[in-house]
C-alpha cells in the first residue's frame, strides 16, 4: 500500500485552516484522515475512525483537554474539523475505573462532555481512543488485514507471526466500553507497540504526529498484504457456468421484485439495485465453493449494518431458461430469508430484550458469470452494499488464499446487528411515503413534468426524467435531486421508450410508477384539420401513451410487485373546446386507455389512474396559445386562466400534487382526478 502523505499537501492544508482558526494538529488530523477514507482497501462507509488529543476552550470560556474524535454520520474521505467533535478528556479517563458501563450510558458520557452540544455523537469507539496515550490514533478495518484475523482458532498464532512483536493482539470483544478497557491493558502490558491488531476487526496505530501514526497503519497493512501475496495457495476450483449467460438487465427486475419485503396487510416495501462486475468479481463468483463462503458471513462485524449476515448466492442465469431461473433464484432468496429468520430467533431467544426483527432480505446478491447485485431502500445505500461487497470479495479472498475464511461467528454479530445503538439510529431514520421506487415520467422537462419529478423525489422516490430535450431532462433531473436521472427520448418511437426503460433497469433495477405525461397541442377546425396533422397528434397523445404503458406492465409483470400507471389525459377527453378537437379525440381515447388497463392489469396489483388538468402554463400551453384560446371564448387572458368555479389559476405544481395523490391511494384504480378549479363541464357523470 503507497503512502499518499505529501509534505507540501499537508502544509498547505494547515495554512488553509489557519486562516480559519483551526490548530495545526486538528489540520493535519484531518489531512491523515481524508487519506485513510480516500482508500476503500481500508475505510469504508463508516467504518474506522481517527482522533487527535488537544486543549479547547468551551462555550464559557474555559480550556479543557479534550479528544477531537471521528463524530458519527461523517465520511473521512472528505472530513472537516466539524466531523472531529472535542469531548472532554478527563472524565472519559475517569471511566476506565468503572467495572461495567452500559452503551446507552457510555453514549451519555460522551455527549455529556463534548465542548460544543451541537456536535454529532462521538464515535463508538471513543474511549479506546481515550484510553490510549498517544496524541493521534488510527483505525482501519483493513482488507489485507482482516485476511489475517478473519482464519480459525489459530489466528492468534498467524497474528503473531505475521507482525511479531511490534503490534499487540486483542481477542475479538464488541466496540464499546468492554473493548476499550481490554484494548488499553493490553496496550499497557507492553508500551513499546505501535499498534493493535484487534481479532476478527481490524487494526489501529497511534503515535505522537499526524504523519507517524498514518505511517504506521501504511506499513503494517503493507505487512499485512506482502504476506497474503507470499503465501497464496493454488487457485480454488472453478464452477460450471451455463453455456448461454443472460444479461443483467434480464433478470435485474424479477431479482428487485424477489427481494422486496411484503407485509401481510398488503404493504410492500421496495428495494432499488445497483449492478457491478469486474474482472476480480468474477474471477472470485467463479469459485466452486462460493456458497460455503458467502455462508461464513461479514468479514467485518461492522458490514452487517449494511449487508446483514452476509451476501445470498443465486444460481447463474440461462438465457434459453429464465422462467426456471426465476424459480430458482426465488428459492435461493427464501432460503436465505428463512435462515435469516432462524437466525433471529435463536440469537432473541438468549435475553430478555425486546427486539423487532428487521426486514430479512439480502442485502448483497451474488450471481456467478454476472456480477452482483447490491440492494438498498435508497440508491446510495445499494451502491453502498456493492462497495461493501467488493471489499467482503477482497477479504475472502486473501483469507482464504492463505487458510481458511473463518470471521466473527453469526451469534456475536447478532449481538452488533441488533445492538441497542444501532437500532436507535434506525429507528430515527423514518422512510419517505415514495422511499425504494422508481418512477418514470415522460414530458419530464416541461412544467407538468419538472414539478411531478421535484414532488416525487422530495417524497423519496428515484426518478427517471424522459423528455425529447435531453439536457433539459439532466436538468430537470439534477433540480429534482435523490439521485434522479435524465434520459433524453421521443416517446412516439418504440425504440426510444424502450431505451428509456432499460436505462432506468440499468441504474435502478426496475420501475414502479409510470406518469405518462408527454404531449402537445395543435389547432384547427375537425372538418378542416389536415389529415397528418391529426394522425401525428394521435401517435404523440395516444400511441405513445400506449408504448409507455406496454412498457411500464411489461417491467410490472418482471417484479411482481404491482405497479402504477399515470396518465395525464386534459379535461379535452371530457369537455372539447372549439378547434381543439386534434388534441381532445387522442386525450379522450387515452382516458379510456388507462380504464383499460385498470380493467386488465388490477389482478396483478397494477393501478391505473387519469389527471385531467385544465389552462396549465407550460410548454403545451404557451402564451401565444392562451392568448389565441381566450380569444376563441371570448374572455380576457387573466379571465381565462382563472375562469373556474374557484376563480383562481391553476398551477403545475397543483397537477403534480395530484399525480402524487394517486401513487400513494393503494386502494384507488380506474379514477380520473380533475385538476382545473372547478369546470362544471368538465365533471365526469
Amino acid at each position: 500500500m503507497k503512502n499518499l502523505w505529501i509534505e507540501s499537501d499537508a502544509e498547505a492544508m494547515v495554512a488553509a485552516y489557519a486562516a480559519k482558526g483551526v490548530d495545526r494538529d486538528l489540520a493535519l488530523r484531518v489531512y491523515t484522515t481524508r487519506l485513510l477514507g480516500g482508500d476503500p482497501r481500508l475505510v469504508l462507509h463508516g467504518g474506522g475512525n481517527t482522533s487527535v488529543k488537544l486543549t479547547a476552550t468551551d462555550l464559557v470560556g474555559d480550556t479543557w483537554d479534550v479528544l477531537c474524535v471521528k463524530g458519527s454520520g461523517w465520511d473521512m474521505a472528505v472530513i472537516e474539523p466539524a466531523g472531529l467533535p472535542a469531548v472532554k478528556l478527563a472524565p472519559l479517563l475517569k471511566a476506565r475505573s468503572l467495572e461495567r458501563l452500559s452503551d446507552e450510558d457510555m453514549v451519555a458520557l460522551q455527549r455529556a462532555n463534548l465542548i460544543d452540544p451541537g456536535s454529532p455523537n462521538p464515535s463508538v469507539e471513543t474511549l479506546l481512543h481515550a484510553f490510549l496515550p498517544h496524541k493521534f490514533v488510527d483505525h482501519t478495518h483493513s482488507t489485507a488485514v482482516l485476511a489475517i484475523v478473519d482464519q480459525g482458532e489459530d489466528s492468534e498464532a498467524l497474528i503473531a507471526k505475521v507482525f511479531g512483536p511490534k503490534m499487540g493482539y486483542v481477542p475479538y470483544i464488541k466496540p464499546g466500553f468492554d473493548l476499550a478497557k481490554a484494548a488499553a491493558e493490553i496496550y499497557d502490558r507492553d508500551p513499546s507497540v505501535e499498534g493493535l491488531i484487534l481479532d476478527k476487526h481490524g487494526i489501529f496505530t497511534f503515535a505522537e504526529t499526524a504523519k507517524e501514526a498514518y505511517g504506521l497503519m501504511i506499513h503494517w497493512v503493507t505487512v499485512a498484504e506482502d504476506y497474503v501475496t507470499a503465501n497464496r495457495k493454488p487457485a480454488a476450483p472453478r464452477a460450471p457456468l451455463p453455456a448461454s449467460l443472460a444479461e443483467p438487465a434480464a433478470i435485474a427486475p424479477m431479482l428487485r421484485g424477489a427481494v422486496a419485503a411484503r407485509y401481510p396487510e398488503g404493504r410492500i416495501e421496495r428495494m432499488v439495485s445497483d449492478f457491478r462486475t469486474s474482472p476480480a468479481i468474477l474471477d472470485f463468483l467463479a469459485r466452486a465453493d462460493l456458497d460455503r463462503l458467502a455462508a461464513r458471513g461479514v468479514s467485518t462485524p461492522d458490514l452487517s449494518i449494511r449487508i446483514k449476515t452476509g451476501p445470498v448466492v443465486l444460481p447463474s442465469p440461462d438465457a434459453a431458461d429464465l422462467a426456471g431461473y426465476r424459480i430458482a433464484a426465488g428459492k435461493a432468496i427464501a432460503d436465505y430469508v428463512q435462515d435469516y429468520e432462524r437466525y433471529f430467533t435463536e440469537n432473541d431467544a438468549r435475553d430478555d430484550v425486546r427486539r423487532t426483527m428487521l426486514d430479512p432480505m439480502p442485502r448483497l446478491s451474488l450471481v456467478p458469470g454476472l456480477g452482483m447485485f447490491g440492494h438498498g431502500r435508497t440508491l446510495k445505500d445499494a451502491r453502498i452494499a456493492s462497495d461493501v461487497g467488493e471489499m467482503w470479495i477482497e477479504a475472502v479472498s486473501g483469507a482464504e488464499a492463505i487458510g481458511d475464511f473463518r470471521p466473527l461467528a453469526k451469534s456475536d454479530l447478532f449481538e452488533l446487528e441488533y445492538w441497542s445503538l444501532e437500532q436507535a439510529k434506525l429507528a430515527g431514520n423514518k422512510p419517505k411515503p415514495l422511499t425504494g421506487q422508481v418512477a418514470l415520467i415522460t414530458g419530464g422537462a416541461g412544467a407538468i413534468g419538472a414539478a411531478t419529478a421535484k414532488l416525487f423525489a422530495a417524497n423519496g422516490a428515484h426518478v427517471v426524467v424522459v423528455d425529447l430535450d435531453a439536457a433539459k431532462a439532466a436538468e430537470t433531473a439534477k433540480a429534482a435531486g435523490n439521485a434522479s436521472i435524465g434520459v433524453g427520448g421521443d416517446v412516439t418511437s418504440p425504440d426510444d421508450v424502450r431505451a428509456a426503460f432499460d436505462q432506468a433497469v440499468a441504474t435502478y433495477g426496475g420501475v414502479d410508477i409510470v406518469v405518462s405525461n408527454a404531449g402537445a397541442a395543435w389547432e384547427g377546425g375537425i372538418g378542416e384539420i389536415d389529415d397528418a396533422l391529426l394522425r401525428r397528434s394521435f401517435e404523440l397523445n395516444f400511441f405513445a401513451h400506449q408504448t409507455v404503458a406496454q412498457n411500464a406492465v411489461r417491467l410490472f409483470k418482471e417484479q411482481k410487485t404491482g405497479g402504477t400507471l399515470l396518465f395525464n389525459t386534459s379535461k379535452q377527453a371530457v369537455n372539447p373546446g372549439p378547434k381543439f378537437g386534434a388534441y381532445g379525440l387522442p386525450k379522450a381515447a387515452t382516458l379510456f386507455l388507462s380504464r383499460q388497463y385498470a380493467l386488465e392489469y388490477g389482478a396483478i396489483g397494477v393501478r391505473s389512474n387519469a389527471v385531467n388538468a385544465d389552462r396549465i402554463r407550460s410548454g403545451l400551453l404557451t402564451d401565444d396559445m392562451i392568448n389565441s384560446r381566450s380569444k376563441a371564448r371570448g374572455l380576457s387572458e387573466k379571465d381565462y386562466m382563472s375562469g373556474n368555479l374557484l376563480g383562481l389559476e391553476v398551477t403545475a405544481d397543483h397537477v403534480a400534487q395530484a399525480f402524487l395523490h394517486h401513487a400513494l391511494a393503494e386502494r384507488t384504480t380506474g379514477d380520473v382526478t380533475t385538476v382545473d378549479g372547478g369546470n362544471i363541464a368538465a365533471v365526469l357523470r
